[in-house]
């Protein structure tokens, strides 16, 4: 009898009833952690330990689609995940519903990081900006973003406990510039860590910039001579000191419209050009200098006067003059130069106004010496005046007419003597002619007088 009892209790052990069923049946999904990269798809797998499950699937807004299916499980398809979700994952079992959930996380690895300066240029002592943004990137708490100058680490920052809508991936820091900063390489690296979730480590780097630092503090200074001589080469200079980098300072000069050429040098922090000018227009122009350096420039000008020097020339001050005796006359002598030289003229050692006309008599002649004179300098020249009567004027006048006619007429019996003998040449060719054509007619009529005796005609 006890051995029935126990054979019957032990068949109600194996065989539990429906409510034990319901109780120990499960429901799972796979993968339990899921990661899909943004606009990926994502395939899922639930199932059940429930030996004859009833209606079951999973409940997600996102596109899905089912893909094959067995007793206790069946396999899903969700395609361009584009957002974090949660998905359910229910099976029925004898009247009873059991479900789990997923966890579903989109990641956007840091594909593009962007680095900013500004300004590119920055004067000594004046702050900068160093900024880094990453547009796009997921999920934002597992970013970290790093500033680097060289391979210094400037500053970190991590958005763990950032993560919020409307938090952008970015890190911005302001900086004193100094004068071991310039050329500087600075860098930004971001680190997308997604092993919390089952996944790597995801980094990239932006570009390189180069920061240049610079001190332009002062104007340029143009050293030049306040007066140039038209035509004559005059050394001109444009210096700036207290400039960094002083072998960068780009230099440009202008007298007027023309650019010069140059011949650039620097020391320390002082850096210079050296020109030079030939001014080929007399009267004020103006010498400039354009000095620039990344985003400087400046420019100082500086007014010149081109002169020139006095000119005595010979056609406008001949060294010889004719005075006729008698009529008014004025001592031809014009100066040039700039500014307009004064004209000084002696004669005998005593000035003389050349400038009032006068009688002319023989005791004008003589030599006259005439200086001109300006800021450049000075010139001198004599000039040898003839008082001459008016008869000599005539008398000469008439030389010269009769010394003219000689010529032309010994011109004219020279030509007409050798003319002449050709002339009387071509006369006597016919006459000669008509002699020889006689001699010839009588030596015939000889010869036929000489057959005809022979023949006693």
């Amino acid at each position: 009898m006890e051995m029935l009892l126990f054979c019957v209790w032990a068949l109600l052990a194996l065989n539990p009833g429906p409510g034990a069923t319901e109780e120990i049946f499960e429901v799972s999904v796979w993968p339990d952690q899921a990661l899909v990269k943004l606009g990926q798809s994502l395939m899922i797998n639930c199932s059940t330990t429930c030996p004859d499950p009833g209606p079951s699937g999973i409940e997600t807004y996102l596109k899905k689609t089912q893909v094959d299916k067995g007793p206790q499980w069946k396999e899903f398809l969700l395609e361009d995940v584009t957002e974090n979700s949660v998905l359910q994952c229910f099976f029925s079992c004898a009247g009873i519903q059991k479900d789990t959930s997923l966890d579903i996380t989109v990641y956007q690895p840091p594909e593009q990081v962007i680095l900013e300066l500004q300004p590119a240029w920055v004067a000594m002592d004046e702050a900068f900006t160093v900024k880094c943004h990453v547009p796009s990137v997921a999920p934002l708490e597992n970013l970290t973003l790093t500033l680097l100058q060289g391979n210094q680490e400037l500053h970190r920052k991590d958005f763990m406990n950032l993560a919020v809508a409307s938090q952008r991936a970015e890190i911005t820091i302001n900086v004193k510039a100094q004068r071991e900063d310039d050329r500087c390489n600075f860098s930004c690296r971001a680190e997308l860590d997604l092993s919390s979730h089952g996944g790597g480590l995801f980094h990239s780097s932006s570009a390189i910039k180069v920061l240049r630092i610079f001190e332009f503090s002062q104007s340029p200074q143009i050293w030049v001579s306040s007066l140039l001589e038209i035509g004559m080469a005059e050394a001109v200079s444009c210096e700036l000191a207290r400039v960094f980098p002083a072998r960068e300072v780009m230099f440009h000069m202008f007298l007027g419209d023309q650019e010069l050429s140059l011949f650039v040098s620097w020391k320390g922090d002082t850096a210079w050009a050296n020109a030079t000018v030939r001014a080929m227009e007399t009267g004020d122009q103006e010498l400039s200098c354009l000095v620039s350096l990344g985003p400087m420039e400046q420019k100082t000008r500086e007014p010149v006067h081109v002169y020139n020097k006095p000119r005595l020339e010979e056609s406008d001050c001949p060294g010889n003059q004719t005075w006729v005796k008698g009529t008014e006359q004025l001592l031809a002598c014009v100066p040039k130069g700039n500014p307009t030289p004064t004209l000084v003229c002696t004669w005998n050692g005593v000035i003389f106004n050349f400038e009032v006309p006068r009688k002319a008599t023989q005791n004008h002649t003589g030599t006259y010496c005439c200086t001109a004179s300006n800021q450049l300098g000075s010139v001198s020249k004599d000039i040898a005046v003839i008082v001459r009567g008016l008869d000599e004027g005539i008398s000469s006048t008439i030389f010269v007419i009769i010394i003219v006619a000689l010529g032309v007429g010994v011109i004219t019996i020279a030509l007409y003597l050798n003319y002449r003998p050709c002339k009387i040449e071509r006369r006597k060719l016919p006459y000669r002619q008509k002699e020889k054509n006689k001699e010839e007619e009588s030596q015939f009529a000889v010869q036929q007088a000489e057959k005809c005796n022979a023949h006693n005609c």
